[in-house]
Parts: structure tokens; C-alpha cells; sequence
């Protein structure tokens, strides 16, 4: 399979973010640059808080959906919603790559883990606002949310300069999630036509690249939503993948035109960070 392989970060990257014109794309990963992280990280470890809080069947205890979805059938949805609160209820001190992301003019940030610690980054600005995908299950019929910089839910979306769209939810500040498979099964069932996807998120990526930070694609999840979040974008994208991609990760990279940078992530936000003067990355 053919894709491009960066080992180092082009000038075109680092200004498009400083532009505008290319958006972070956000994975679980990105916290691995923070301190004192003191939540499920990433999906194995959010298995293992909810089958270590709830009893779950051995042969499912490590897909995070599958346990979601047992507790969900078997102790209720409040259930499942206690547990994700909990397993969620602090966010870590954001790292400075979230501070200097914060700190740009980008239309759009997308994030897909449950986390607040890019809305913590984003706090000291008021010209932003957030949209957060909706489980069926308890908001049949919309499909997001949107909330202002200061939390508040807001009736309609809001044309704010930039956007943060967590399309699986998020702890904060409404503790929205989608993490069961009943959860995910609604919305892909309706996502090849688009319809879970806000329109302002659809009409601002237009003209928009992406650049993937802590994200993997070796599950379909991540791959199903990344390539309908980047369908009709304009390019071009990048992703920090240090480790050698899977089959799978390697046909994503080449069927959506995504670039890879061979390099870790902790010495891409070193650079990242240092690329803008001291008073924005501090």
C-alpha cells in the first residue's frame, strides 16, 4: 500500500495550524503528554475500569462497547452513565500542546476521547463553543449537543470562531457519551449519509486539512468516524503515527490521502510547541 512518509514536520504543517487552514484532529493518545493522568487513557483501560466496577463475562472484558453495552442491558443506562462520570470526573493539567492549540485560530477542533482536557486548554478564551455527539438512548431524535465556553446548553449551534466537536461525547459539561455498541450502531447506521455530523462541522471542513494527534485507526471506530468527519474536506491531511501502521491503519492512510509522520508525539508537540512565541506555548 502507498502513502506518504514524513520523519520530519513540513513548514506547510506547522503553518497551516498557525492559519487556520489545517485542524487538530484529537485521539486518546494526546494524553500521554500530561501529568499525573489519573483516567482511562485510552479504550483497553477504559474496559478494565468498567469490568473491574461492574461484573462482565470474561470473553467481552476487553472491548470497551461490548462491556458498555452488557452493563448498559443489565444494570441500566444510568448505570453505565455513573460509571463513565466516574471514570472521568477529573481531567488532567492540559500539556502544553493543548494550551498552544488552544491558543489558534482554528475553525475546528475534533476530539475523540471522553476527556475535558481540551476544553480546560480552551477556558481562558470566550469566542469558542462545543458540540458533543448524543446517545439514542437518551436523546432520541438529536443527534448533538451544543454547549458555550461557559457550559451552558445552548437550543441552536453556535457560529462561535472556533468549534470543538467531540463526537463521542464527553465528561463535561453534560456527561454525554457514546460508548456502547447500541450507541455506535445508531449513529453508523446514519453517518454514510451524514446525518449525525453537526452541518457546521460539514460546511467548515470544506476548506480545511486535518492533522491527526494521539489517534490510531486499528479498530474501525476510529476509522468509520475519521473518514466520514474527513469526507468532502479540502486536505491535506497528516497523522502522527510513530509505530508502523496496521494493514488496516496503512489502507485507511493511503485511501484518504493521509500522510504520515513517522516521529513520536511527544517530540512533534516539542516542536509544535516551540514554533510560536513563548507567551502563546506557555
Amino acid at each position: 500500500m502507498t502513502y506518504a512518509t514524513l520523519t520530519q514536520i513540513p513548514d506547510e504543517l506547522l503553518a497551516g495550524l498557525q492559519s487556520g487552514r489545517l485542524a487538530p484532529y484529537l485521539g486518546a493518545g494526546l494524553l500521554s503528554l500530561c501529568d499525573n493522568v489519573a483516567l482511562p487513557a485510552d479504550p483497553a483501560a477504559l474496559a478494565a475500569f468498567l469490568s473491574g466496577k461492574s461484573s462482565v463475562p470474561g470473553k467481552i472484558r476487553h472491548r470497551v462497547t461490548a462491556v458498555a453495552q452488557f452493563i448498559e442491558n443489565f444494570k441500566h443506562r444510568k448505570t453505565l452513565v455513573g460509571l463513565m462520570d466516574e471514570a472521568y470526573a477529573t481531567s488532567p493539567t492540559p500539556s502544553p500542546l493543548h494550551r498552544w492549540l488552544a491558543a489558534l485560530p482554528a475553525p475546528l477542533i475534533v476530539d475523540t476521547w471522553y476527556d475535558a482536557t481540551m476544553r480546560q486548554a480552551l477556558a481562558g478564551r470566550s469566542d469558542w463553543a462545543e458540540v458533543q455527539g448524543l446517545s439514542q438512548s437518551e436523546h432520541f431524535g438529536s443527534w448533538t449537543g451544543w454547549y458555550g465556553a461557559d457550559g451552558a446548553l445552548s437550543p441552536d449551534p453556535v457560529e462561535a470562531a472556533t468549534v470543538l466537536y467531540k463526537p463521542w461525547g464527553s465528561r463535561r459539561p453534560a456527561g454525554n457519551y457514546l460508548v456502547s455498541d447500541t450507541d455506535f450502531v445508531e449513529v453508523l447506521t446514519e453517518i454514510d449519509i451524514q446525518t449525525p455530523i453537526p452541518e457546521i462541522v460539514q460546511r467548515r471542513r470544506a476548506s480545511l486539512g486535518f492533522v491527526f494527534l494521539g489517534c490510531r485507526f486499528n479498530d474501525q471506530l476510529p476509522r468509520a468516524y475519521a473518514r466520514q468527519i474527513l469526507k468532502r474536506s479540502g486536505g491535506p491531511h497528516y497523522a502522527v503515527l510513530p509505530d508502523e501502521p496496521t494493514r488496516m491503519e496503512a489502507r485507511f492512510l493511503e485511501e484518504q490521502g493521509v500522510t504520515r509522520l513517522a516521529l513520536p508525539l511527544a517530540d512533534v508537540a516539542a516542536q509544535m510547541t516551540a514554533a510560536v512565541p513563548a507567551a502563546i506555548a506557555a
